[in-house]
Protein backbone atom coordinates (compact mmCIF):
# COMPACT_ATOMS: atom_id res chain seq x y z
CA UNK A 1 0.00 0.00 0.00
CA UNK A 2 0.95 3.66 -0.25
CA UNK A 3 2.22 5.88 2.52
CA UNK A 4 -0.16 6.26 5.06
CA UNK A 5 -0.80 10.11 6.64
CA UNK A 6 1.22 9.39 9.76
CA UNK A 7 3.05 12.48 9.78
CA UNK A 8 4.48 13.34 13.50
CA UNK A 9 3.98 16.99 14.25
CA UNK A 10 7.00 19.23 12.86
CA UNK A 11 9.33 20.08 15.47
CA UNK A 12 10.10 23.90 15.72
CA UNK A 13 13.48 24.77 14.02
CA UNK A 14 16.45 25.21 16.02
CA UNK A 15 18.16 27.29 13.69
CA UNK A 16 18.75 28.23 10.11
CA UNK A 17 22.06 29.00 9.32
CA UNK A 18 23.22 30.19 5.97
CA UNK A 19 24.43 28.57 2.92
CA UNK A 20 28.41 27.27 3.55
CA UNK A 21 30.47 27.04 0.85
CA UNK A 22 34.13 26.47 0.28
CA UNK A 23 34.17 29.15 -2.52
CA UNK A 24 31.98 33.01 -2.48
CA UNK A 25 30.25 31.92 -5.40
CA UNK A 26 27.54 28.98 -6.22
CA UNK A 27 27.96 26.01 -3.69
CA UNK A 28 28.33 22.55 -5.37
CA UNK A 29 24.64 21.65 -4.55
CA UNK A 30 22.21 23.94 -3.46
CA UNK A 31 21.77 23.97 0.80
CA UNK A 32 19.36 24.09 3.33
CA UNK A 33 19.36 23.31 6.30
CA UNK A 34 16.94 22.28 9.18
CA UNK A 35 17.53 20.51 12.34
CA UNK A 36 14.56 18.11 14.04
CA UNK A 37 14.82 16.60 17.72
CA UNK A 38 13.76 13.37 17.43
CA UNK A 39 9.82 11.86 19.15
CA UNK A 40 9.98 9.03 20.66
CA UNK A 41 6.76 6.74 19.28
CA UNK A 42 3.65 7.36 22.12
CA UNK A 43 0.85 4.28 22.75
CA UNK A 44 -1.79 6.00 20.59
CA UNK A 45 0.96 6.53 17.93
CA UNK A 46 2.37 2.62 17.42
CA UNK A 47 -0.28 1.58 15.29
CA UNK A 48 0.05 4.37 12.89
CA UNK A 49 3.63 3.04 12.54
CA UNK A 50 2.75 -0.23 12.20
CA UNK A 51 0.15 0.41 9.34
CA UNK A 52 3.22 1.21 6.98
CA UNK A 53 5.15 -1.59 6.32
CA UNK A 54 9.12 -0.87 6.38
CA UNK A 55 11.87 -2.94 4.92
CA UNK A 56 15.60 -2.43 6.06
CA UNK A 57 18.54 -4.13 3.51
CA UNK A 58 21.70 -4.88 5.53
CA UNK A 59 21.87 -6.43 8.84
CA UNK A 60 25.50 -5.32 9.36
CA UNK A 61 26.75 -3.16 12.86
CA UNK A 62 24.71 -0.67 12.25
CA UNK A 63 21.26 -1.84 10.31
CA UNK A 64 20.55 -4.61 12.36
CA UNK A 65 20.66 -2.53 15.97
CA UNK A 66 18.38 0.11 13.76
CA UNK A 67 16.04 -2.52 12.65
CA UNK A 68 15.65 -3.82 16.45
CA UNK A 69 14.79 -0.74 17.44
CA UNK A 70 12.06 -0.18 14.48
CA UNK A 71 10.58 -3.42 15.66
CA UNK A 72 10.84 -2.76 19.18
CA UNK A 73 8.32 0.76 18.43
CA UNK A 74 5.63 -1.84 16.98
CA UNK A 75 6.41 -1.23 13.33
CA UNK A 76 6.12 -3.83 10.78
CA UNK A 77 9.35 -4.59 9.43
CA UNK A 78 11.32 -6.83 6.85
CA UNK A 79 14.43 -7.29 6.43
CA UNK A 80 16.98 -8.55 4.00
CA UNK A 81 20.94 -9.50 3.93
CA UNK A 82 23.16 -11.25 1.74
CA UNK A 83 24.17 -13.55 4.84
CA UNK A 84 20.59 -14.44 5.42
CA UNK A 85 21.86 -16.03 8.76
CA UNK A 86 22.26 -12.25 9.89
CA UNK A 87 18.69 -11.95 9.54
CA UNK A 88 17.61 -14.77 12.29
CA UNK A 89 17.54 -12.16 15.01
CA UNK A 90 15.45 -10.04 13.72
CA UNK A 91 13.28 -12.62 12.41
CA UNK A 92 12.94 -13.74 15.85
CA UNK A 93 11.91 -10.67 17.32
CA UNK A 94 9.12 -10.52 14.80
CA UNK A 95 10.25 -9.27 11.54
CA UNK A 96 9.95 -10.52 8.23
CA UNK A 97 12.14 -11.82 5.59
CA UNK A 98 12.65 -11.66 1.83
CA UNK A 99 15.56 -13.64 0.08
CA UNK A 100 16.26 -10.05 -1.83
CA UNK A 101 15.85 -6.73 -2.53
CA UNK A 102 13.12 -6.48 -5.26
CA UNK A 103 11.13 -8.86 -2.96
CA UNK A 104 11.42 -6.34 0.41
CA UNK A 105 11.06 -2.78 -2.25
CA UNK A 106 7.90 -5.20 -3.55
CA UNK A 107 6.04 -5.85 -0.59
CA UNK A 108 7.05 -2.73 1.76
CA UNK A 109 6.51 0.64 1.76
CA UNK A 110 9.01 1.86 2.50
CA UNK A 111 12.73 0.92 2.14
CA UNK A 112 15.75 1.46 3.90
CA UNK A 113 19.46 0.34 2.98
CA UNK A 114 22.49 0.41 5.46
CA UNK A 115 25.18 -0.86 2.96
CA UNK A 116 29.31 -0.70 3.64
CA UNK A 117 29.96 1.03 0.95
CA UNK A 118 29.39 2.81 -2.58
CA UNK A 119 29.95 -0.10 -4.71
CA UNK A 120 27.71 -2.46 -2.19
CA UNK A 121 24.34 0.30 -2.29
CA UNK A 122 24.54 0.63 -5.85
CA UNK A 123 24.47 -3.32 -6.37
CA UNK A 124 21.69 -3.85 -3.76
CA UNK A 125 19.62 -1.08 -5.16
CA UNK A 126 20.78 -1.18 -8.99
CA UNK A 127 21.48 -4.43 -9.71
CA UNK A 128 20.10 -7.72 -10.29
CA UNK A 129 17.54 -8.71 -8.38
CA UNK A 130 17.88 -4.79 -6.54
CA UNK A 131 15.44 -2.38 -5.04
CA UNK A 132 14.98 -0.63 -8.09
CA UNK A 133 13.24 -3.74 -9.78
CA UNK A 134 10.38 -3.99 -7.26
CA UNK A 135 9.66 -0.55 -6.14
CA UNK A 136 6.96 1.14 -7.63
CA UNK A 137 5.19 4.87 -7.36
CA UNK A 138 4.02 5.79 -4.35
CA UNK A 139 6.74 3.97 -2.35
CA UNK A 140 9.83 5.49 -0.83
CA UNK A 141 13.58 4.13 -0.79
CA UNK A 142 16.14 6.02 1.67
CA UNK A 143 20.14 5.22 1.99
CA UNK A 144 21.60 5.09 4.95
CA UNK A 145 24.78 4.21 3.89
CA UNK A 146 27.58 6.18 4.03
CA UNK A 147 28.69 6.89 0.19
CA UNK A 148 30.00 9.84 -2.23
CA UNK A 149 27.12 12.36 -3.60
CA UNK A 150 28.12 10.98 -7.21
CA UNK A 151 26.79 7.05 -5.93
CA UNK A 152 24.29 8.44 -4.01
CA UNK A 153 22.76 10.89 -7.01
CA UNK A 154 22.96 7.52 -9.42
CA UNK A 155 21.29 5.59 -7.37
CA UNK A 156 18.32 8.53 -6.50
CA UNK A 157 18.21 8.80 -10.84
CA UNK A 158 17.21 5.15 -10.22
CA UNK A 159 14.71 5.18 -8.05
CA UNK A 160 12.61 7.92 -9.21
CA UNK A 161 12.35 6.66 -12.99
CA UNK A 162 10.36 4.11 -11.35
CA UNK A 163 7.95 6.67 -10.03
CA UNK A 164 9.05 6.45 -5.89
CA UNK A 165 10.62 8.61 -3.96
CA UNK A 166 14.26 8.68 -2.88
CA UNK A 167 16.13 10.41 0.25
CA UNK A 168 19.58 10.36 1.23
CA UNK A 169 20.24 10.05 4.74
CA UNK A 170 23.53 8.59 5.92
CA UNK A 171 23.92 8.79 9.78
CA UNK A 172 26.64 9.99 12.29
CA UNK A 173 26.93 7.70 14.92
CA UNK A 174 28.60 4.15 15.50
CA UNK A 175 27.42 0.55 17.05
CA UNK A 176 26.55 2.22 20.43
CA UNK A 177 24.17 5.02 19.26
CA UNK A 178 22.76 2.60 16.71
CA UNK A 179 21.44 0.48 19.68
CA UNK A 180 20.43 3.56 21.47
CA UNK A 181 18.41 4.90 19.11
CA UNK A 182 20.81 8.08 19.21
CA UNK A 183 21.89 8.19 15.39
CA UNK A 184 22.24 11.76 13.75
CA UNK A 185 20.56 11.41 10.35
CA UNK A 186 21.81 14.14 7.87
CA UNK A 187 19.21 13.55 4.80
CA UNK A 188 18.92 15.11 1.72
CA UNK A 189 16.61 14.52 -1.48
CA UNK A 190 12.36 14.32 -1.71
CA UNK A 191 11.04 16.43 0.84
CA UNK A 192 7.98 14.64 0.96
CA UNK A 193 9.44 11.06 1.85
CA UNK A 194 11.72 13.44 4.40
CA UNK A 195 8.21 14.10 6.02
CA UNK A 196 6.71 10.70 5.64
CA UNK A 197 9.82 9.09 6.67
CA UNK A 198 10.36 11.35 9.90
CA UNK A 199 8.74 9.16 12.36
CA UNK A 200 10.99 5.93 11.59
CA UNK A 201 13.90 8.19 11.70
CA UNK A 202 13.21 9.69 14.92
CA UNK A 203 12.70 6.04 16.35
CA UNK A 204 16.40 5.51 15.37
CA UNK A 205 17.83 8.66 15.84
CA UNK A 206 18.31 11.55 18.65
CA UNK A 207 18.00 14.55 15.68
CA UNK A 208 17.67 14.90 11.77
CA UNK A 209 18.81 17.28 9.70
CA UNK A 210 17.08 18.03 6.20
CA UNK A 211 19.98 19.74 3.86
CA UNK A 212 18.43 20.02 0.26
CA UNK A 213 19.54 18.07 -3.10
CA UNK A 214 20.65 14.65 -3.00
CA UNK A 215 23.99 14.68 -2.98
CA UNK A 216 24.03 17.32 0.16
CA UNK A 217 23.41 14.56 2.87
CA UNK A 218 26.74 12.53 1.35
CA UNK A 219 28.46 15.07 1.38
CA UNK A 220 27.79 16.31 5.17
CA UNK A 221 28.71 12.92 6.08
CA UNK A 222 32.25 12.67 4.19
CA UNK A 223 32.98 15.64 5.96
CA UNK A 224 31.73 14.94 9.59
CA UNK A 225 33.82 11.28 8.97
CA UNK A 226 36.80 12.91 7.45
CA UNK A 227 36.93 15.40 10.68
CA UNK A 228 36.35 12.22 13.27
CA UNK A 229 39.19 10.25 11.33
CA UNK A 230 41.68 12.67 11.84
CA UNK A 231 40.49 13.78 15.50
CA UNK A 232 41.41 9.80 16.24
CA UNK A 233 44.78 9.71 14.38
CA UNK A 234 46.05 13.29 16.58
CA UNK A 235 44.64 11.58 19.75
CA UNK A 236 46.73 8.34 18.97
CA UNK A 237 49.94 10.40 18.69
CA UNK A 238 49.07 11.94 21.92
CA UNK A 239 48.66 8.93 23.71
CA UNK A 240 51.81 7.45 22.44
CA UNK A 241 53.70 10.87 23.17
CA UNK A 242 52.74 10.96 25.93
CA UNK A 243 54.04 7.62 26.83
CA UNK A 244 57.48 8.36 25.39
CA UNK A 245 57.73 11.35 27.68
CA UNK A 246 57.08 9.40 30.79
CA UNK A 247 53.08 10.72 31.49
CA UNK A 248 50.30 8.16 32.37
CA UNK A 249 47.65 8.39 29.35
CA UNK A 250 45.63 7.75 31.63
CA UNK A 251 45.71 10.78 32.69
CA UNK A 252 46.13 12.41 29.30
CA UNK A 253 42.34 10.93 28.51
CA UNK A 254 41.27 12.31 31.82
CA UNK A 255 42.60 16.11 31.23
CA UNK A 256 41.39 15.74 27.37
CA UNK A 257 38.13 14.70 28.57
CA UNK A 258 37.46 18.16 31.32
CA UNK A 259 38.85 20.48 29.06
CA UNK A 260 37.46 22.40 25.85
CA UNK A 261 38.87 19.85 22.84
CA UNK A 262 36.63 17.24 24.22
CA UNK A 263 34.72 14.68 22.52
CA UNK A 264 33.28 11.77 23.76
CA UNK A 265 35.13 9.24 21.37
CA UNK A 266 38.16 10.14 23.56
CA UNK A 267 37.37 9.32 26.85
CA UNK A 268 35.30 6.16 25.53
CA UNK A 269 37.75 4.69 23.25
CA UNK A 270 41.06 5.99 25.05
CA UNK A 271 41.30 3.43 28.05
CA UNK A 272 41.06 0.63 25.50
CA UNK A 273 43.85 2.08 23.24
CA UNK A 274 45.89 2.35 25.66
CA UNK A 275 45.70 -1.69 26.21
CA UNK A 276 45.91 -2.24 22.53
CA UNK A 277 42.14 -3.38 22.46
CA UNK A 278 40.37 -2.36 20.31
CA UNK A 279 36.36 -3.62 20.13
CA UNK A 280 34.76 -2.65 16.90
CA UNK A 281 32.02 0.09 17.07
CA UNK A 282 32.86 1.43 14.06
CA UNK A 283 35.50 -0.57 11.65
CA UNK A 284 38.91 0.86 10.41
CA UNK A 285 38.20 -0.13 6.78
CA UNK A 286 34.98 1.94 6.43
CA UNK A 287 36.78 4.92 8.25
CA UNK A 288 39.43 5.06 5.86
CA UNK A 289 36.87 4.32 3.20
CA UNK A 290 35.14 7.42 4.21
CA UNK A 291 38.68 9.15 4.50
CA UNK A 292 39.28 8.40 0.41
CA UNK A 293 35.44 9.53 -0.32
CA UNK A 294 35.92 12.88 1.85
CA UNK A 295 39.85 13.20 -0.37
CA UNK A 296 37.93 13.00 -3.84
CA UNK A 297 35.45 15.19 -2.55
CA UNK A 298 37.91 17.77 -2.14
CA UNK A 299 39.74 17.15 -5.34
CA UNK A 300 36.70 17.88 -6.68
CA UNK A 301 36.62 21.39 -5.46
CA UNK A 302 40.39 22.43 -5.41
CA UNK A 303 40.47 22.43 -1.66
CA UNK A 304 43.44 21.42 -0.01
CA UNK A 305 43.18 18.85 2.94
CA UNK A 306 46.89 18.13 4.08
CA UNK A 307 45.89 16.63 7.85
CA UNK A 308 43.04 14.42 6.48
CA UNK A 309 45.10 13.34 3.42
CA UNK A 310 48.08 12.79 6.07
CA UNK A 311 45.59 10.32 8.86
CA UNK A 312 44.23 8.65 5.63
CA UNK A 313 47.97 7.75 4.99
CA UNK A 314 47.81 6.24 8.38
CA UNK A 315 44.82 4.36 8.33
CA UNK A 316 45.97 2.74 4.89
CA UNK A 317 49.04 1.17 6.48
CA UNK A 318 47.14 0.25 9.87
CA UNK A 319 44.90 -2.00 7.07
CA UNK A 320 48.20 -3.26 5.52
CA UNK A 321 48.57 -4.65 9.15
CA UNK A 322 45.22 -6.71 8.87
CA UNK A 323 43.64 -4.32 11.05
CA UNK A 324 39.97 -3.93 8.49
CA UNK A 325 37.48 -5.07 10.96
CA UNK A 326 39.06 -3.75 14.30
CA UNK A 327 37.78 -0.63 15.36
CA UNK A 328 38.66 2.92 14.19
CA UNK A 329 40.87 3.73 16.72
CA UNK A 330 43.56 0.59 16.09
CA UNK A 331 45.04 3.66 13.80
CA UNK A 332 47.83 3.87 16.52
CA UNK A 333 49.31 0.47 15.77
CA UNK A 334 50.34 2.17 12.25
CA UNK A 335 51.97 4.83 14.76
CA UNK A 336 53.28 2.45 16.79
CA UNK A 337 55.38 0.39 14.05
CA UNK A 338 56.42 3.38 12.50
CA UNK A 339 58.07 4.32 16.56
CA UNK A 340 59.53 0.93 16.22
CA UNK A 341 61.19 1.03 12.55
CA UNK A 342 62.73 4.63 14.12
CA UNK A 343 63.94 2.98 16.91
Amino acid sequence: MAFCSIFCPRIPVRFRPKPISPFLSKPLFPLSYRVYSSLQPTPSTRDELGSVSIGFLGMGIMGSPMAQNLLKAGCDVTVWNRTKSKCDPLVGLGAKYKSSPEEVTATCDLTLAMLADPESAIDVACGKNGAVSGISSGKGYVDVSTVDAASSILISKQIKDTGALFLEAPVSGSKKPAEDGQLIFLTAGDKLLYEKAAPFLDIMGKSRFYLGDVGNGAAMKLVVNMIMGSMMASFAEGILLSQKVGLDPNVLVEVVSQGAINAPMYSLKGPSMIKSVYPTAFPLKHQQKDMRLALGLAESVSQSTPIAAAANELYKVAKSYGLSDEDFSAVIEALKAARSQQS
